[in-house]
């Protein structure tokens, strides 16, 4: 679900439900030509689908942080960790193109870089990998 589609009766009702907070990272740098934008923003869209799409109902994706910069890591720790104290119980940060450390971002749960799982696993298994991280997450 997106956090543009919740209003607050709605966020009151499903709150219990939706304890999973997705952040999406772009990673663009100001170089980008609009159109090598847009192509980095349908692949993040794209490895987002593999968390959205199978557990809907309990993932809620809030805004994209789409520029890097020298203090990403604790911009996006405190980010965790504001949503947190907000109500979610998770967070996961996903993304493409960035290289992001989870041991610098600790108050994130899981941290999801597809350019790495691409190296770890092999692009064919990325989808199942994801998949049983979320769900490992969940039975902590």
């Amino acid at each position: 679900m997106k956090f543009s589609e919740m209003t607050q009766d709605s966020w009151a009702e499903l709150q219990l439900y939706l304890d999973t907070c997705l952040i999406p990272y772009t990673a663009l740098s100001g170089e980008h030509s609009p159109v090598e934008a847009t192509e980095a923003l349908e692949r993040l869209r794209d490895f987002l689908d593999l968390v959205e799409i199978p557990f809907k109902g309990r993932i809620m994706t809030y805004p994209a942080f789409h520029y890097a910069n020298s203090e990403l890591s604790m911009t996006l720790n405190s980010l965790s960790a504001q949503l947190k104290s907000s109500g979610f119980k998770y967070v996961v940060i996903m993304s493409v193109d960035g290289h992001l450390n989870s041991v610098d971002i600790p108050s994130a749960d899981l941290v999801l870089s597809r350019s790495a799982l691409t190296r770890e696993v092999g692009e064919e298994r990325i989808a199942r990998f994801v998949g049983e991280k979320i769900r490992e997450l969940w039975k902590k």
